[in-house]
């Protein structure tokens, strides 16, 4: 009984986290790492596994991140929204990023990496909450140099973070004066260039790890995979279809404010307290 009541309520949590993670893709455009993390660190957690939980929800989102991000390409695609050189220009520094930031998470602390997301979690939650459209600071995107330095940045922080291209990549894209839904609909596929390096990292990084949970593949748990993938598919189309009825504004400013506390928390936990 205890066995079905503690994993009957792990596989409630994670079709909540699936769910709720596809609806915000949806609705905002960003990658649905920034409620799974949170959401699987939590779980996690409070069934024993304190010492890998941080690992295991950043990996296991990396991996969900590959089937979202290539169905939502596909769906952008054919809209003719997805700019492609773009993608193939940026995608080999995103790639070696996230390899990197994988293997370097691998050897972080737990503190570390509560750390690292919730300090990140917040300047999102600023965006969220203070940010503007009409924001811009540069007339196009960066190349170069500058693409390489940048690039690899983003991947590295994206794969400690367990986010997909969205969340960074639109705020870049649009800061350099791209058109929204043409930001949302490139960044997806930056996803893919992040999720797929870094789960494979992540599985070589925790391979035969002490502490993992059940049916884990390094630092990946399977369930949890299957599971919130499903889920954020299902409902990521959902929320790109309320994104057009509801008060986007208003909309973006309560979940600046609901990131904000659960950085909040994450900190609290890195400190120890």
């Amino acid at each position: 009984m205890d066995f079905l009541s503690t994993y009957g309520t792990m596989l409630l949590a994670l079709a909540a986290a699936g769910l709720f993670a596809g609806l915000v893709a949806g609705l905002f455009g960003i990658g649905g790492g920034v409620v799974i993390v949170p959401t699987l660190f939590f779980l996690l957690s409070n069934m024993g596994y304190e010492e890998t939980a941080m690992h295991v929800a950043v990996s296991t989102s990396l991996a969900t991140i590959i089937l979202t991000s290539l169905r939502s390409v596909a769906a952008h695609n054919k809209r003719g929204a997805v700019d492609w050189y773009i993608i193939r220009s940026w995608s080999p520094w995103i790639v070696l990023g996230a390899v990197i930031g994988m293997l370097l998470a691998g050897y972080f602390s737990k503190q570390v990496m509560l750390g690292i997301f919730g300090t990140i979690l917040i300047l999102f939650a600023a965006q969220f909450y203070f940010g503007r459209p009409s924001w811009k600071l540069a007339p196009e995107m960066p190349k170069g140099i500058a693409r390489a330095v940048i690039g690899s940045v983003n991947g590295a922080l994206s794969s400690i973070m367990g986010i997909g291209g969205g969340t960074l990549g639109v705020t870049l894209m649009t800061l350099c004066a791209m058109p929204m839904h043409r930001a949302v609909a490139t960044a997806a596929g930056w996803g893919v260039a992040i999720g797929l390096p870094g789960a494979i990292a992540a599985i070589i990084v925790g391979w035969g790890r002490d502490g993992l949970p059940p049916f884990s593949a390094g630092f990946v748990n399977l369930p949890a995979f299957a599971l919130i993938s499903v889920f954020t598919v299902l409902m990521a189309p959902v929320g790109a279809a309320l994104a057009h009825k509801l008060n986007a504004d208003r909309l973006r400013r309560l979940f600046g404010i609901l990131l904000a506390v659960v950085s909040a928390r994450m900190l609290w936990q890195a400190a120890g307290l």
